[in-house]
């Protein structure tokens, strides 16, 4: 198959609309189930060589729970603790202990899962059936994977009415040296991003702070690697092999890092006791209680917490999470990562960086404050790293 005709492109109004290899050859996917859509395929391709390139880069499987061309999140399938279980609402998933896949789904879908909500997926490995009951419950647009087991293909193709979005990839196919673009009738054309992310980035500490373990490495890396195909500007919390929290397409680098701190941050509160022990009612819709959780937590549009509106999610009146106890359980979290796409023009992204848990930093360096960045990392006894290179991505 050359050629795939689509419903239509972003948007209804753009009718027409196919993807097609120029070059004549086949396209490297086979559609199982359902009937992608554009964007569907715009986050499924990049989503694919997230993963591919994580688990080169790791050796270990890996997946990407992906939203409007950029990653929620990314992580390799290490074992999750039972409280990080019940935080990613996984705790009943039969066989999960046995998936490294579905091990790193369950932590990517689970780090944000506001911004998750109608994700689209992409699993490094072939996906069973472990995997496979996490993505059946979940409110999700489609998969992309190497290979499905007879048992999740089966899972997977009653989702949503039988239209759910299943993609086999060939995962030996690889992109060629050029690529283009046409924008408003003007052709673009560029090399591929073929650059290799790994520890030979991670050499040159500017800090006084040298000190750089290698599961820390390893966090370091996967940051990287999800940050070469987020929406520019970006950075990238990550911490136990798994981002926590991406700041993408923001024209202004603090302003990335903020939105990128605050949702570390809620990840880290979702773990904290009094947000795993919330009251809910029983069979409260999973989108209505992740709302709940991050209205908890974060005091947005609706207090959870008051009369006349507790009673719509919890059997009982919580007891607040006070800014006291947020702040006081932050500052316990160390040992975090934070790796940016380009260069820190100012060190207030470092101070922020700090109050996030923040202990290890990569940059590209190259401003004409550097010295002032490494000030601020010097500062905090943070270990960071130029790394020399630009992870742009448009």
């Amino acid at each position: 198959m050359n050629e795939l005709k689509l419903k239509y492109g972003c948007n209804p109004n753009q009718s027409e609309a196919r993807i097609y290899m120029a070059d004549g050859s086949d396209l490297p996917i086979e559609i199982l189930n359902g009937r992608p859509g554009y964007i569907n395929f715009l986050d499924a391709f990049n989503a694919w060589q997230l993963v591919k390139e994580i688990k080169e880069a790791t050796g270990m499987p890996a997946a990407t729970s992906f939203k409007h061309v950029s990653p929620t999140s990314a992580a390799i399938g290490r074992p999750l603790s039972d409280k990080m279980k019940r935080a990613y609402f996984v705790d009943d998933i039969k066989g999960l202990d046995d998936s490294p896949i579905a091990c790193a789904y369950a932590r990517a879908r689970g780090t944000d899962r506001l911004c998750s909500f109608g994700d689209f997926i992409a699993l490094s490995d072939t996906c069973d059936e472990a995997a496979a009951r996490i993505i059946k419950r979940e409110v999700s647009d489609g998969v992309i994977a190497p290979g499905f087991t007879d048992k999740a293909l089966e899972m997977l193709s009653k989702k949503k009415n039988g239209n759910y979005n299943v993609i086999k990839i060939d995962p030996s196919y690889s992109a060629e040296g050029q690529e283009t673009r046409q924008v408003f009738g003007i052709n673009f054309e560029q090399t591929h991003n073929d650059i290799k992310i790994g520890p030979d980035l991670l050499e040159n500490i500017v800090t006084k702070n040298k000190s750089l373990p290698d599961e820390i490495k390893e966090d370091l890396i996967i940051a990287m690697i999800a940050l070469k195909y987020t929406q520019s500007n970006s950075v990238c919390f990550a911490r136990d092999g798994q981002c926590i929290g991406i700041g993408a397409g923001q024209q202004s680098r603090i302003h990335c890092t903020r939105l990128a701190g605050s949702k570390a941050d809620t990840w880290y509160l979702r773990m904290h006791d009094k947000v795993l022990n919330l009251p809910f009612k029983d069979k409260l819709p999973r989108a209505v209680r992740d709302n709940a959780i991050d209205g908890y937590i974060n005091e947005y549009e609706e207090d959870v917490c008051a009369e006349g509106n507790w009673q719509k999610y919890f059997s009982e009146q919580p007891e607040r999470l006070t800014a006291e106890e947020k702040r006081a359980y932050l500052d316990e979290q160390t040992g975090g990562v934070l790796a940016s796409d380009a260069f820190f023009p100012f060190g207030d992204s470092i101070e922020r960086a700090k109050a996030s848990g923040v202990s290890y930093v990569v940059e590209a360096g190259g401003s004409v404050r550097d010295d002032e960045v490494i000030a601020a990392a010097d500062k905090y006894n943070m270990v960071m790293i130029f790394n020399k290179v630009r992870l742009f991505h448009h």
